[in-house]
């Protein structure tokens, strides 16, 4: 069954046209939670999240703000990467508090994939695009610092390591491990964002001592990490029976039966993820073809300007 197939499965999963993905839509489905305490107006904000994330901005800001007119490591402050890194920041906060939080640790998967899609496909790269070179490469001198770094960032690690916790994660067994034991929960959301960081690195690029791998190969790189995500996605997308039992279990605030949230979550995962992925192909074509403009004596054009993504 291929995506469109998939797709109208998920619209008539309840049942014709008067299912609630088909008949009244999957946003008002989703729109319509009802259960105490639970909604999107309601945010519950969870004081490790918001500490975290209070010291992973603060650091940095005094990094690229204080302490690199200190150290003399660059004439400006590099507004663009910090406004990528703290974009970063504050989806990490949006997806671990409030409703969404809520909502996928009680009620749905798809709210749940929502949360694992944003932490991986969008707070990672935003927190490697928001590292200058000059503030990476002072860490790199340090002993050890630079080998470790080589070897987690490396290609083939990481993509081992990105597929092995992806899929290892979904099997239903860790997955309602992670849902029943909130410390298990935690474990996984770290390693999904320490993983989603080694991935996106080699396809940022933000420090050129860490480059292991040519230009254009990065394009089958960046090909070849979408194949697994579509595979996992597909699966559960197209299974006929609900995998994960927590939310065959979880109280229905909303119009939307189990399987069809399974769906409509797996969905999450396909379409939004190889968006991102093709996008980042894209990025990374347009920089080569304009690395390769640049060596010939050309002046780039419709490409991106060389180095890393934000300037």
């Amino acid at each position: 069954m291929h995506l469109a197939a998939a797709l109208i499965d998920v619209a008539t999963a309840t049942g014709g046209a008067g299912s609630p993905i088909l008949g009244s839509g999957v946003l008002p489905a989703l729109a319509a939670v009802h259960d105490e305490g639970v909604g999107w107006t309601t945010w519950n904000v969870h004081p490790s999240v918001a500490i975290g994330c209070a010291l992973l901005a603060g650091v940095y800001l005094y990094a690229v703000g204080p302490l690199r007119a200190r150290r003399a490591w660059a004439p400006r402050f590099p507004t663009g990467r910090a406004a990528a890194f703290l974009s970063g920041v504050a989806i990490m906060f949006v997806s671990l508090n409030g409703p969404l939080h809520d909502l996928s640790d009680g009620y749905l998967f798809s709210a749940h994939m929502a949360q694992h899609m944003l932490l991986m496909m969008v707070m990672a790269p935003l927190l490697v695009m928001g590292l200058p070179e000059w503030l990476v490469r002072p860490a790199l001198a340090r002993p050890g610092v630079e080998r470790t770094a080589r070897a987690l960032t490396h290609p083939a690690v990481a993509y081992a390591a990105y597929n092995v916790v992806l899929i290892g994660w979904h099997f239903p067994a860790a997955y309602g491990l992670a849902l029943e034991n909130h410390d298990v929960h935690i474990v996984q959301h770290l390693l999904f964002m320490a993983v989603a960081v080694m991935m996106w690195w080699p396809i940022v690029e933000p420090v050129r001592e860490l480059r292991r791998i040519a230009r254009p190969a990065v394009l089958l790189y960046v090909f070849a990490y979408g194949i697994p995500m579509s595979v996992l996605s597909a699966f559960i997308t197209m299974s006929d029976t609900v995998l994960y039992e927590w939310y065959a279990q979880a109280p229905r605030i909303t119009s939307l039966d189990p399987l069809s949230d399974q769906q409509l979550g797996g969905l999450i995962m396909w379409v939004p993820g190889m968006i991102i992925f093709w996008t980042a192909v894209g990025a990374v074509f347009l920089r080569w073809a304009n690395r390769e403009e640049t060596k010939d004596g050309r002046q780039p054009g419709w490409a991106l300007r060389r180095g890393p993504i934000v300037p």
